[in-house]
């Protein structure tokens, strides 16, 4: 990427991603590179292509160059050094996790997490003898009491799934950092609208088979380093790991992301004024909304991402369980599936979905409910969306 592009805003320079140059010309949109094998005319050249995440491509597992504009791209984009691409957001998170922690080890996380990031930490206890303390976000002094000699990492997202709780990020992370301790924050919910690293953050993860990729016709995953030597740390992992992101994936991806800056001011413009309508509806109990004045996060949310809070809220209906079923199975724009970010309007049941693996006692902790409904907000006509709502509510 030239000087000039660096300069430029990150709306822009995401329509401008970094491509590999070929002679006399250069593709204004990053070129699909399926082979997998590369030759070389000496075994000492072979070698040295083994060495690190930035040599020369080999083989698919170790890169690729469709697969390192995309890394290029987010890495750029979220003002990191380097970053790594894999089959899946789960597949970057289980990467940075084992790469980074062994038998013995302590993380503190975030109590409101995505249900696979929460079933993966009970795997990494009960397998491997990571212990797991859960703080709620809101205190760094919550963090320092939970510090112990043996915790390496500690675990964050900058807007939970589903109640969209927004901990005091800079804080949390600056007790990580002043006893030495990793930061590693999931950014999903929120690219454009946060840079974690900008405030002190090790390690940024994406599902960019969500906001990023945006078109529900992609799995990808992306972690981003702030600090080149981590990013070498973990590298070394992820290639024996083998959780590699296929090149056509990464294709779509860089394709997806230059309609980024577009699509997150609709999703965002669009679920806040649902947020609110919703509010007022006799069916609903709460809203989870942190652009709402009711929620607990709201002033935080406020200065932490003054562009916008997401496009993706929970609603607890009156009605409860059988309440949520039937709302969930009511609605006809929007769709009952299992994903966010991408243009179609999606709602789901977490309880009995994303979040089936924790127990009634942890999902009370989450803060979901029986009656909790996430709805991640796409791009369809706001009006067009809330007849939607409406009509299914309207059934209960």
């Amino acid at each position: 990427m030239s000087d000039y592009h660096h300069g430029l805003r990150p709306e822009s320079r995401i329509v401008h991603p970094p491509v590999e140059e070929v002679a006399g010309s250069r593709p204004l949109g990053v070129p699909l590179h399926q082979g997998h094998v590369f030759a070389f005319p000496d075994s000492e050249a072979l070698a040295d292509a083994f060495t690190g995440p930035d040599g020369a491509f080999h083989y698919l597992r170790f890169g690729n160059p469709t697969v390192r504009s995309l890394e290029r791209a987010v890495a750029d984009l979220e003002g990191g050094s380097g970053a790594l691409a894999a089959a899946s957001g789960m597949g970057a998170i289980t990467t940075v996790l084992r790469a980074l922690l062994r038998s013995g080890d302590h993380v503190i996380a975030q109590r409101s997490l995505y249900g696979g990031t929460f079933a993966t930490f009970a795997d990494l206890a009960a397998r491997w003898g990571v212990d797991v303390s859960h703080v709620s976000g809101d205190d760094p002094e919550e963090v320092r009491a939970a510090l112990r000699p043996t915790t390496r990492l500690l675990y964050l997202e900058t807007v939970s799934n589903p109640t969209a709780r927004v901990p005091e990020l800079p804080a949390l992370i600056g007790a990580a950092r002043e006893a030495g301790v990793l930061s590693v924050v999931d950014n999903t919910f929120t690219p454009l609208l946060h840079r974690p690293i900008e405030h002190g953050a090790d390690i940024v993860i994406h599902s960019a088979t969500k906001y990023l990729g945006g078109h529900s016709d992609v799995m990808a995953g992306l972690a981003v380093f702030a600090d080149a030597e981590l990013h070498h740390r973990v590298w070394h992992h992820a290639v024996e790991q083998g959780a590699t992101l296929d090149p056509f994936a990464a294709w779509l991806t860089l394709r997806g992301m230059q309609t980024l800056g577009l699509r997150i001011r609709r999703h965002n413009e669009s679920a806040l004024d649902l947020a609110g309508r919703l509010a007022a509806h006799p069916a609903i109990a709460a809203v989870h909304h942190p652009g709402l004045p009711g929620h607990p996060d709201h002033e935080r949310a406020r200065r932490l991402l003054p562009d916008g809070q997401g496009g993706v809220f929970a609603v607890d209906l009156a009605g409860g369980r059988e309440a949520a079923r039937t709302f969930v199975g009511a609605v006809r724009l929007a769709s009952l599936a299992p994903s966010l970010g991408g243009v179609h309007t999606l709602v789901l049941h977490p309880a009995s979905t994303s979040h089936r693996q924790l127990s009634d006692d942890e999902l009370t902790a989450a803060g979901i409910g029986p009656g909790t409904v996430r709805i991640a907000v796409g791009i369809e006509h706001p009006e067009d969306i809330w007849a939607d709502l409406e009509q299914a509510l309207a059934g209960l």
